[in-house]
Parts: C-alpha cells; sequence; structure tokens
C-alpha cells in the first residue's frame, strides 16, 4: 500500500469530521448567537449544500489540474474557513465560513479519490477508495466524539480551531509527499448519471436515500434529543457519539461478511426493520419513561443504532452492483450519493466521484432542514416517530423493487 494514501485519508477525516459533529454543536451555538437551534441547523444545511455545489462545479472547472496543488489548495481553504468559524463575531459570518468549507470539503473528496487511484494504479483501485472513504468511517467514530469533548471544555470555537490546525499539518504533508504532474480527468453529466437508467438501479437508490432520511433526521439532532428529550448533560454527548461510531465501525466490518454469507437483500431488509424499531423505540421510551430511564435508554441503544445504521450501506451497495455489475463503479457512486440524500432528508472516477460526494452532503442538507422543522413545531422526542415513517417506506419500495426485477427475469426467460 502506498503510505501517501493515509494522508490523503487524514484529509478526508478532517473535512468529515465537521460535518458530523454539528449534531453535538448546536445548542452551544444558538446558545452564543442568540438563534434557536432549528436555526442554527441551517450552518449543516448551508455546509452540506455548498459541499454538494463545489464537489461537481468545482471538479469540472479545475479539469486536468494538477492534483497536488488542488488538494493543497483545498485543504488550506477549508483552514481559513475553519478560522472565520472560530473566529466569528455573528450568525452570518458563521453561515459564511459554511460555505467556504463545504466548497473546499467537495472538491478534495472528489479529488482525493481520484488521486488515490492513480497513486494505487487501476489492480488496486477498491482498496485506494476504501482507505480513503475510511477517513469518513473514522470522522464518525472518532472525530465527532472527539470534537465534542473539545466543545464541552473548550467551546464550539476550540473544535473548529483544533480542526483547522489539523487541516493546516495534512495540507504540509501533502505539498511535501505527493507527486507532481498527477492531472484530472473529465466526464460528461450523460456518462455519470446513465447508469441510474439501468434496471432496478433507480428503486434500489430510492430504498437507501428513504433509509438514510429516517436515520439521519433523529442524528442530525441528536443534541437536543438528548439533552432535551432523554434529560443528559452536554457532557454525555462525546460518549453518546462515540458509541455511535464504535457501533458503525463494527457495521461496516460485519456487513460484507453477512451480505455473502445470508445475501445482500436479507441484510438490507433485516436493517430497514431494526431501523423502524430503533426509531420507535427511541421515540416511546422519551415519551413513557422517566428522565433518567429514558437516558438509560438513549446511551443504550447508541451502539445498536450505529451497527444497524452503517450495516446498511455494504449490503446495499452489493446489491446494486449486481443489477448493472459492468458499470460498478458508476453504479456504486449513485448508492453512495442516495445514501447521503437520505442523509440530507431525515451524502466515474473524476466527476463520478464529485457526483457521490455532491450527493453525500445534498442529503445532510435537506435531512438537517427537515428535521429542524420537526423540531420547531413538536418536542425531541417526537423526531423517531417521523423517522420511522422511512423504514416502512423503504420496505415498500424494496418490495416493489424485487417483485419488478422477478419479473424482468421471468419475461427474459420466457424469450
Amino acid at each position: 500500500m502506498d503510505k501517501r494514501l493515509i494522508w490523503l485519508a487524514v484529509g478526508s477525516f478532517t473535512m468529515s469530521t465537521v460535518g458530523f459533529v454539528f449534531s453535538s454543536l448546536l445548542p452551544s451555538i444558538a446558545a452564543d448567537t442568540h438563534t434557536t437551534i432549528p436555526r442554527a441547523g441551517h450552518l449543516i444545511t448551508l455546509f452540506a449544500l455548498s459541499y454538494a455545489i463545489g464537489a461537481p462545479l468545482l471538479s469540472a472547472l479545475a479539469g486536468a489540474a494538477d492534483r497536488r496543488r488542488l488538494l493543497v489548495a483545498a485543504m488550506l481553504t477549508f483552514v481559513v474557513g475553519n478560522c472565520i468559524a472560530a473566529t466569528s463575531v455573528s450568525f452570518a459570518t458563521l453561515l459564511f465560513a459554511q460555505i467556504v468549507m463545504g466548497m473546499a470539503s467537495g472538491l478534495f473528496a472528489a479529488t482525493a479519490q481520484a488521486t488515490a487511484i492513480s497513486l494505487a494504479g487501476a489492480e488496486h483501485r477498491a482498496l485506494a477508495i476504501s482507505i480513503v472513504v475510511g477517513g469518513t468511517t473514522f470522522a464518525v467514530a472518532l472525530g465527532a466524539p472527539l470534537g465534542a469533548l473539545i466543545a464541552a471544555f473548550w467551546g464550539w470555537r476550540g473544535t473548529f480551531g483544533a480542526i483547522a490546525l489539523l487541516g493546516l499539518s495534512c495540507a504540509a504533508v501533502l505539498w511535501l509527499r505527493l507527486p507532481r504532474g498527477l492531472s484530472g480527468t473529465k466526464l460528461t453529466m450523460s456518462e455519470r448519471f446513465g447508469a441510474i437508467g439501468r434496471p432496478g438501479v433507480a428503486s434500489s437508490l430510492s430504498v437507501t436515500f428513504l433509509y438514510l432520511t429516517g436515520g439521519f433526521m433523529i442524528i442530525s439532532y441528536l443534541a437536543p434529543l438528548a439533552i432535551d428529550g432523554a434529560g443528559l448533560s452536554q457532557l454525555a454527548l462525546p460518549g453518546l457519539l462515540l458509541a455511535f461510531g464504535v457501533g458503525a465501525v463494527i457495521g461496516n466490518l460485519s456487513s460484507g461478511y453477512l451480505a455473502d454469507r445470508l445475501g445482500a437483500t436479507r441484510v438490507v431488509t433485516a436493517s430497514l426493520i431494526s431501523a423502524l424499531v430503533v426509531s420507535l423505540m427511541i421515540a416511546t421510551g422519551l415519551h413513557l419513561l422517566t428522565r433518567d430511564l429514558a437516558g438509560l435508554l438513549l446511551i443504550g441503544i447508541m451502539v445498536p443504532w450505529g451497527i444497524v445504521g452503517w450495516a446498511f450501506p455494504p449490503a446495499q451497495a452489493s446489491r446494486i452492483v449486481g443489477f448493472a455489475p459492468e458499470v460498478a463503479h458508476l453504479t456504486l457512486s449513485l448508492n453512495a450519493s442516495a445514501i447521503y440524500l437520505g442523509i440530507a432528508t431525515g451524502t466515474a472516477i473524476g466527476l463520478t466521484l464529485s457526483l457521490n460526494a455532491s450527493a453525500i452532503y445534498l442529503g445532510i442538507a435537506t435531512g438537517t432542514a427537515i428535521g429542524g422543522r420537526v423540531l420547531e413545531n413538536t418536542a425531541a422526542a417526537d423526531l423517531g416517530f417521523f423517522a420511522a415513517l422511512f423504514p416502512v417506506a423503504s420496505l415498500a419500495v424494496l418490495y416493489a423493487g424485487l417483485r419488478s426485477h422477478r419479473r424482468r427475469l421471468a419475461t427474459v426467460a420466457a424469450e
């Protein structure tokens, strides 16, 4: 393995941490900027929308530019955005900082994955991408709880400052270690979207979208859910995020094994049913139990919730590749797009990777917006009831897609 891939993963970890740590920062940001938590959620929405726009647009504008320069420029711009956030004196300045960070993150993510493939070679493409994307997984498991812990002692400004320092170190290493002369490639939009028309792909992407929508309607607002709904203190947030991250790693690692042994569709179905159960448990527990018991319930459910939530993506990716194996690199990127588009409502080599990264954070944006509207009009404990609707819809779409696929196979066999 080319050791330079590790630093691309560190860059991915640094930038992804911002997206996942926000769920614990919203109450303190809202208090310091004299706004409401749902309005503070617009910071996540704007970061995610900027990411979604920045990934395809800036990648297309960059064209065949030297990737070393592009990655370092994106990282330094991200550092500047964090410094603006850490020193901001108004909510408007914070919003501007999110635009800067989001655009830079989108460009970095798309470029980093393409660069990883260039460094590792075509024969190690999957490993190279998995290492870089692994930075995002560790952002869930370690980055978010560490960021929340820093905020508990030094405030949310301290979190942005720490991320800026890590980003600056990463930029320096990338400049020193990456080779010169790695240029990008171009793909048309029609090439990137062509895989959607393959039989079974569109319905599978809908399942992904709906599933993640429900899950991240809750996780985006974990802080008010824990503090207002379950009576926990802000100091409990790093532990909750760590527990969820541990579960995410377990779920992600075990999903592929289970999908190979039991079948990807069965794992996906089990994930959908489990997500429904978790959402209803959270909602009913927070309504019916005393605050002490509700807090214990939320603490106890975090690891299983992480396992359920992150067991879904690998199995679902396996299903989608099965529908169109000859364009796996396109369908996998589209599946990841739907995953994080769902996070929003609740995320080709080159431009296709930028589409994947773009949809990831478009999902975060939409999900945060809808979750915020729910929070404005109902109690935090009610988020689980609304979230539970989406696994049900996912199961319905999954069933309809399976029936349609069987009919197609029967028709082909008859011909």
